[in-house]
């Protein structure tokens, strides 16, 4: 929100400069996102008045003026199409100054020639002052402007728009009566409440309203007026008052509601009176039922979506924008204003899910002041007659079902153990009056109050002693030794912390990266394949965030190849986060880890090889991750097809008991081109909460008896695992098998072409007494004879 200094000046005294009002307002909790200046930098530019206009004699477009500055007479040549005899208007006179662009030396005016006419000054528009970003002609003044007078003392313009970035629960203060109310507390300044005088009807014409969604809209207040004349402009100062808040001048009914906007808070609408018929029915939409907006965008609506209907069609969107078959034109001599409070919950979230968002919309959400509507009313008409004069009828007005009032009490003591603060009950009283709530009751320990009808926030006792801390002063709180009582979080022995994880990857040379939870619908059906389980957005940041990733992978490969793109050829990444899949209509989060690496698996270096990473390194990382919880020896990997995987290079991670924990291996060539990416990329994602589980040691006696150890050598197919030898082994060698190794691999000349020899380390050992050799020679059989059974092995000569 943009606010104006000096409007808001008008209505307290900050008793400060603009640096300290900031400073001030930001720690208050209303942060300000910047200040800037309502006009360029110039100097010498007074009001001038047109006494007299010539034809330029050799130009058609240019006029000759007499120009008077309230003691001379200058000749000025000018090309305004509006310029006439008798205008005030900003006049330049020889010698000023004005600065066009930031840091730029200023352009100076002087006397000069044009098409062989003297020219001694220059007559401004508005966009030659800055108050403007086009101008099609000079700024005409009032015609009481005062001639001579300086045009930045006569137009205020040594003031400045200060933008606002309000939290969303300080919907009070989207306007300069809430902002003043803040300023007032603050300064301790009395807030000067502009007159709002009720205007009396002038005729008895009135348009029946009737609320069917008594929950959603618990007040809705109309008025007729009559007899408008449309062929006005609103005055300078109201303009200039809209511009510096950030809005510009449209037409006089349009720029009264913003001004009511602006200045109270609350959104209103004009429709155009002979266009509606029967009565107007606040209620929600119809299924299928459209309408076209004010821009001219067509929207079919859902049905909670709550609109303003006569009794042929739907004139409005309750709260967002009003429709254009009933829009108010140059040719509308009667409106039904509009005023109303609608509920922040029936309007939250609705204008962003049609891709919208304006001023109201923006207010309603965080809640109106419930009770402000007929001031509001009051208020707009008062200004619409004095600009376009009309007929007033008398204002009616329908109630649903109104918010109930809520009181809150604050214990004193409270205030001490959350702030470390003692404050007087009389101020504390005092900054929670200014601030508008009501005392209701108040004991020596205790003060019961009201809570506004414009504090949405308000709920609890500690939003009240966030108040007192607000205008207290945070900096004015001292520093305590947080000696309160401190209990340590429990940690699970059963569970691997998260942060050990990420360090043992960074210990492995992976960075760790965070990407969105949105991403390019393209990029997830490239990388994914973009199933039914894709959650589209309603409405996206933009066209490249419109989906939930269902993996972390597509947002890990959309960073690797931006920085592929940026000569960066050796690369580990990983990262944690939110998987998102639709099932049966719910929203399913899954915990996952994701990694991914390419290029070199060593650093560059002159005692490093120049070897690129491949599958076994990534199945490496992942079977140091997986021990890290001590399940990595239960872990199997089966041979799968998956996208976006190497269907040759891809492998399902399992437990002991098949369950899956995830997938590893390269990535499809096919994918890697559409990339754009040079090198093989091996990747790998793991379910976060399966690897987090860890197999608790237990403590055993050693054995105090020798171990036996045996090597075996067989020859078997070359297609055979040693997932599948390890399985037959330990189901046959016994229970007293305490070791086992893969040692050695062989294929060559002295083995059969399709065949391998693998050389097995075996080690028993008894927890009570020493093994025979006819024990170990009996296990050694029975595990030959199972691995001959089960994958036609022999063992080596």
């Amino acid at each position: 929100m943009i606010i104006c200094e000096s409007w808001l000046k008008e209505w307290v005294d900050p008793k400060c400069d603009t640096e300290q009002l900031v400073s001030q307002l930001t720690m208050a909790g209303l942060e300000v996102d910047g200040v800037s200046a309502v006009a360029r930098e110039f100097s010498g530019i007074i009001v001038g008045v047109v006494e007299a206009i010539e034809v330029h004699p050799d130009a058609d477009k240019l006029s000759v003026c007499t120009v008077f500055d309230g003691a001379n007479k200058h000749q000025v040549v000018c090309g305004a199409p509006n310029v006439k005899a008798g205008m005030k208007a900003p006049f330049a006179t020889v010698g000023a100054e004005i600065v066009t662009e930031e840091d730029a030396k200023p352009f100076k005016i002087k006397t000069a020639k044009l098409r062989g006419v003297e020219s001694n000054g220059m007559l401004c528009s508005a966009e030659e002052l800055g108050l403007a970003e086009s101008s099609e002609g000079l700024l005409e003044l009032a015609s009481d402007a005062p001639v001579g007078e300086d045009i930045r003392a006569y137009l205020q313009l040594e003031d400045a728009s200060i933008a606002l970035d309000l939290t969303p629960n300080r919907g009070d203060c989207l306007s300069v009566n809430g902002v003043a109310r803040e300023v007032g507390v603050l300064a301790r300044s009395p807030v000067i409440v502009p007159d709002v005088n009720d205007v009396p009807a002038v005729h008895d014409e009135e348009f029946p309203i009737q609320i069917t969604a008594k929950d959603e809209c618990p007040r809705y207040l109309g008025r007729v007026i009559r007899n408008i004349n449309q062929n006005v402009e609103a005055p300078l100062w109201m303009q200039e008052k809209l511009r510096r808040s950030g809005l510009r001048g449209i037409d006089p009914i349009v720029d009264v509601t913003n001004y009511v906007l602006m200045e109270l808070g609350q959104p209103m609408h004009a429709f155009d009176y002979r266009k509606l018929k029967g009565n107007i029915d606040v209620r929600l939409a119809k299924p299928n039922e459209k309408i076209t907006l004010l821009d001219g965008k067509e929207v079919e609506m859902s049905a909670d979506t709550l609109v303003i209907a006569d009794t042929e069609k739907v004139v409005a969107m309750a709260g967002i924008m009003g429709g254009l078959a009933t829009a108010v034109s140059k040719e509308t001599t009667d409106v039904f204003l509009e005023c109303a409070f609608f509920s922040p919950l029936a309007i939250s979230g609705k204008a962003r899910s049609y891709g919208m968002h304006t001023d109201a919309s923006h207010r309603y959400e965080r809640g109106v002041d419930y009770k402000l509507q007929y001031r509001a009313m009051e208020r707009a008409t008062e200004l619409l007659l004095s600009l376009v004069g009309g007929e007033a009828g008398p204002v009616t007005e329908t109630i649903g079902n109104l918010p109930t009032a809520l009181q809150v009490s604050l214990r004193y003591d409270s205030i001490v153990r959350s702030l470390g603060i003692t404050m007087e009950s009389a101020e504390v009283e005092d900054i929670l009056t200014r601030l508008g709530f009501n005392v209701a009751s108040k004991t020596a320990s205790e003060l019961v109050v009201d809570v506004p009808s414009f504090r949405f926030d308000i709920s609890i006792e500690a939003d009240l002693i966030e108040e007192l801390a607000r205008i207290y002063g945070y900096d004015n709180i001292p520093l305590g030794q947080g000696m309160s009582a401190q209990s340590f979080a429990r940690v699970d022995e059963a569970q691997l912390e998260l942060n050990r994880i990420r360090d043992h990857l960074v210990a492995l040379g992976y960075q760790e990266v965070i990407s969105y939870s949105f991403i390019d619908p393209e990029l997830s059906k490239q990388v994914t394949g973009g199933d039914e389980s894709t959650i589209p957005l309603q409405n996206p940041i933009s066209e490249d965030m419109g989906v939930m990733r269902t993996s972390l992978l597509p947002g890990l490969l959309n960073t690797l190849r931006y920085n592929a793109n940026r000569q960066q050829d050796r690369m580990r990444l990983f990262e944690t986060g939110l998987a998102f899949q639709n099932q049966a209509g719910t929203t399913r989060q899954t915990p996952q880890i994701a990694g991914v690496l390419m290029g070199l698996r060593n650093p560059k270096n002159w005692n490093n090889n120049k070897d690129l990473s491949d599958f076994y390194d990534v199945k490496g990382d992942v079977e140091i991750l997986l021990g890290l919880g001590g399940g990595g020896s239960r872990i199997q990997f089966k041979p799968v097809q998956q996208k976006p995987f190497h269907p040759g290079q891809c492998a399902e991670v399992l437990t002991a008991s098949g369950d899956s924990l995830g997938f590893l291996g390269t990535l499809h060539p096919a994918i890697q081109r559409e990339l754009g990416l040079d090198s093989t990329v091996c990747l790998f994602e793991l379910d976060l909460q399966a690897l987090q589980q860890v197999k608790i040691p237990r403590a055993e006696a050693l054995s105090r008896y020798p171990e036996v150890h045996r090597d075996l050598a067989i020859v078997l197919d070359e297609s055979v695992s040693a997932e599948a030898i390890s399985a037959s082994l330990a189901e046959n060698a016994g229970e007293y098998l305490s070791g086992f190794r893969i040692f050695d691999v062989y294929q060559g000349d002295a083995v059969e072409k399709g065949k391998k020899s693998v050389a097995l380390g075996l080690t028993w050992q008894h927890p009570s007494r020493t093994l025979s050799d006819d024990e170990i020679n009996t296990i050694i059989s029975n595990c030959v004879n199972a691995l001959q059974e089960q994958f036609n092995a022999n063992l080596r000569n």
